[in-house]
């Protein structure tokens, strides 16, 4: 081996140590045993010290050039490594401590490979590789490597290969250099000293009895603060009685995120690495099923999971993300001092790492455990020594909350790195980090052998436990409960749009406020904006002193500009020629609040705008920051106020500003219709204006060819005449609109080649024409007879199964719907022999049975029938299974 590097020793090695002056290795001895040695100064100019340097720094070097060429490099390769090392890397004093630290006996392989690697990556950064950079191919001056490239190390290289012969080494000097032996271990009793005097001073007690009880205190009681909610009713509200368990979807091989950003974004992320590479199409897909079709478990059976000891939980704004961490730290605090002796109860730390940021910051800290233990944002200071050995033992599970809350992405790559070096300091630790799911960088802890799980918003049944609990704990008087919970309960039944925002926590919530003292709002508009002047309470500018400063009046900013402003924002982002969706550019951000005050602040509107961007990066409500991956970008927490702020703001340009014309809103209406990512913009117009209006918007849509798009354009006209508070002033356009809805009920008669291209494409028209008239016109006293007409008679075999399902879904409480599934089950002459599909009407009812009256005698029976009887294969089976799940209940 001496054979294979003597060339390399002879050009590179043996010229650094020869030229290494008096001074100059005397500088060495000093930062390799810097903090360990009293007098490092005299150290320094032993000899024997010296030597003993000399000799580490050598092999060293020789196991790093082993280790490339066992990477497979050749030796011209391996000489573009060699000055970087000598001029940069073994130059930074941090490394050579590190080095250093062998002779103590302290130093730990993977600890000393993971701060080399970072210490090569971040030179790598400083010094990057210029493309068609020319190999070196002989020696030059030193002096003309000072600018150099660091390359990048090659993918097999093991920086714990080269630690581990690097110790051995070190020992074998340490053993056979004597004077240096017996000078460390004088120095080493020294230190046993004067550490015996430290823990003389530091309290001896682990108070951890204190811990808890300042977790109560905090964390107790739900903060509704932020919401500027007030009352005694919600001052009652503890986090434990409150608290339901969401569920949760792996996410470790596909993170649905990453795939809805725009191309433009998703190119600029791999690039920097920060999301995976780009997926074919048909992968993407498969990723796509696997993570909608897997069975989401429960958040808390995921945390207990043994085979997950770290963990990161994603979710959006207003999840629970937050929430759930506290419950599982207040769940541990109310354990008794007997109970916490037991060694199944591990102590909880919970850590939010924005105060940590804050802290380490201030330089009260360097690390986690320093914050522990006397970190000012830090609850119940725990003695950072005996907490070192209860880490040690795996007894404690340690929670990082907000990661996205490290905005700088210098320094949450920096606390990355240290929750890295946390895991493998005390590996058999339970560790869970949470982070807002936008802009997540999920490669670096995923190398770090976490596994990540996405928090799925609330199921149906988990928005009746909460809404339940909710009026349980806010109410007193019986009878308001009860109304105030029916009135809710029906809003959310009823409204598909307060349906999908309940599955958020945080929205839910509101929701539930805003229904206290009032009918929550029908319309989706005006719960939108009753939700959004909630949320513009929060978006509370603190920049009044600053704007005082620069004589700039601040109150002019009230709740009314703060709507105009978001509603300019969305306009932007929504008509952007970028199509980029839900995101917008700090620039283009800041432009538009200063186009919105510039009326109002004249040349100070520049600066106030300033401001306001700055300000938003600590917001997550209306506007949030999508700090997670680009400091440049800013998105709507949900896409539910970007849709609705995008059209108050075309309102408002026709009802009060009047720069824009009803020929203005059809030409809208005309450029988008097609485009569903708009329709939610269009409904939401339909529904602030006079009904006039959205009659001759109506008009429009009806007369226009929509067979190309599926007839597109009335299934959207049916949704913007839903949206329609006042329909009587235009009745005969609604009539018109439900007449040609329902003869698409009927486009399955044309003529024409019954291919499976023509089954699918009458699939996508009849179905979708049938759910639209039982949803738009419910109310209808037609619409009932006509449906079960259809699931009893019609020709159709597809819209019998979806007359079926429509009753199923819209009218479960009417008393003779169960006999018509009945018979539906039975007698439908449905075959789907010929057909695309293999679903039929007799399934179709059977499974609204099962759903709607499982505990009635008769459903057993006629499952039990279909499962014996029925010819169709795949109702036989599905059948046999159902019946075997309903014996066992």
């Amino acid at each position: 081996m001496i054979e294979t590097f003597s060339a390399i020793l002879e050009w590179v090695v043996q010229p650094i140590l020869t030229g290494l002056g008096i001074a100059t290795l005397e500088d060495y001895v000093k930062d390799f045993f810097k903090d360990r040695i009293k007098d490092v100064e005299g150290l320094a100019k032993k000899p024997f010290a010296k030597d003993a340097v000399r000799d580490a720094l050598k092999d060293f070097r020789i196991f790093f050039e082993q280790e490339l060429e066992r990477s497979g490099l050749d030796k011209k390769q391996i000489q573009q490594y060699l000055q970087p090392l000598k001029q940069q890397f073994i130059e930074q004093p941090p490394v050579r401590q590190v080095l250093g630290s062998a002779f103590q006996g302290n130093c730990r392989v993977l600890d000393t490979a993971i701060f080399l690697d970072q210490s090569w990556q971040t030179l790598t950064l400083q010094h990057p590789v210029r493309r068609n950079l020319p190999t070196f191919t002989r020696i030059v001056p030193s002096n003309l490597f000072k600018d150099q490239p660091t390359p990048s190390l090659p993918h097999a290289f093991s920086w714990e290969r080269v630690t581990e012969k690097y110790l051995e080494s070190v020992k074998l000097i340490r053993q056979q250099n004597a004077e240096l032996r017996e000078f460390l271990d004088s120095q080493k009793l020294d230190s046993i000293n004067q550490s015996l005097e430290a823990i003389a001073r530091v309290p001896v007690g682990f108070e951890v009895e204190k811990y808890q009880e300042g977790l109560r205190q905090q964390y107790e009681y739900l903060d509704l603060a932020n919401l500027h909610i007030t009352g005694e009713q919600y001052e009652r509200l503890t986090v434990k009685e409150i608290f339901i368990p969401q569920n949760a979807r792996s996410c470790q091989e596909y993170l649905p995120k990453d795939y809805e950003l725009p191309k433009e974004i998703q190119k600029r992320l791999r690039e920097r690495g920060d999301i995976a590479a780009e997926i074919s199409p048909e992968d993407l897909e498969r990723y796509q099923q696997a993570y909608t079709q897997q069975q989401a478990d429960s958040v808390l059976k995921v945390i207990d999971d043994v085979n997950y000891p770290y963990l990161v939980i994603l979710g959006d704004p207003g999840s629970g993300k937050s929430t759930l961490l506290k419950y599982l730290a207040l769940q541990w605090a109310k354990l008794s001092p007997s109970q916490l002796q037991l060694r199944s109860q591990p102590i909880h730390l919970l850590i939010e790492l924005r105060k940590y940021n804050r802290s380490k910051d201030e330089n009260e800290c360097n690390n986690f455990l320093e914050f522990m233990e006397r970190g000012s944002s830090w609850i119940g200071h725990l003695n950072k020594s005996s907490l070192h050995k209860r880490l040690q033992a795996g007894c404690a599970v340690v929670m990082f909350d907000g990661l996205d809350e490290v905005f700088e992405v210098e320094k949450r790559n920096r606390i990355v790195d240290q929750i890295h070096n946390f895991t493998q300091t005390y590996p058999t630790v339970k560790v869970i980090v949470t982070s807002r799911v936008i802009g997540y960088q999920q490669q670096r802890l995923k190398n770090a052998q976490f596994h990540h799980f996405m928090l799925q918003d609330f199921e149906p049944e988990q928005i009746q436990e909460f809404i339940q609990k909710w009026h349980e704990l806010t109410f007193t008087d019986r009878l308001k409960k009860a109304a105030s919970l029916e009135r809710l309960d029906k809003a959310i039944g009823e409204s598909r749009a307060i349906r999908e925002l309940a599955g958020n926590p945080l929205l839910l919530t509101m929701m539930a406020i805003l229904n206290r003292n009032q009918e929550l709002p029908r319309f989706r508009a005006k719960l939108y904006e009753e939700a959004s002047k909630v949320l513009l309470h929060k978006w509370d500018f603190e920049v009044k002193e600053k704007l005082n400063n620069d004589r700039l009046d601040p109150y002019v900013i009230d709740e009314e500009v703060k709507q105009s402003i978001c509603g300019r924002i969305a306009y932007t982002m929504q008509s952007s020629s970028k199509q980029l969706g839900n995101i917008i550019s700090r620039e283009d951000l800041r432009q538009t609040i200063t186009d919105s005050l510039s009326g109002l602040m004249g040349t100070g509107a520049t600066a106030c705008a300033k401001l306001m961007v700055d300000q938003l990066r600590e917001r997550n409500f209306i506007l949030c920051f999508l700090g997670g991956y680009n400091e440049d970008y800013f998105a709507f927490v949900h896409r539910t106020f970007l849709e609705y702020f995008c059209a108050w703001e075309l309102v408002r340009q026709f009802e009060k500003q009047r720069t824009l014309q009803l020929d203005g809103l059809i030409q809208i209406f005309r450029e988008h219709w097609r485009d569903e990512s708009w329709h939610e913009v269009l409904r939401l117009m339909a529904g602030m204006l006079d009904a006039n209006f959205t009659g001759e918007l109506l008009e429009y849509l009806i007369g226009e060819n929509g067979e190309g798009e599926n007839f597109s354009n009335l299934f959207l006209a049916a949704q913007c005449l839903d949206e329609v508070r006042n329909t009587n002033t235009i009745d005969g356009i609604a009539s018109q609109l439900r007449d040609r809805v329902k003869e698409l009920t009927k486009y399955g008669n044309i003529t024409g080649s019954k291919t499976l291209g023509y089954y699918r494409r009458v699939y996508q028209i009849i179905r979708p024409a049938v759910a639209a008239v039982a949803a738009t016109w419910k109310d209808d006293p037609e619409t009932l007879p006509w449906l079960k007409q259809l699931a009893h008679s019609d020709d159709d075999g597809d819209v019998r199964i979806a007359a079926v399902q429509e009753l199923a879904r819209g009218w479960k409480d009417d008393p003779k719907l169960f006999e018509l599934l009945c018979e539906v089950a039975i007698n439908d002459p449905f075959d789907h022999r010929g057909k695309s599909r293999w679903s039929n009407p007799r399934q179709t009812a059977l499974a609204a049975m099962i759903e709607l009256y499982p505990d009635r005698p008769q459903t057993l029976e006629i499952v039990r029938d279909r499962a014996q009887n029925d010819s169709d294969e795949m109702l036989h089976n599905f059948a046999q299974k159902k019946l075997a799940e309903l014996e066992r209940q």
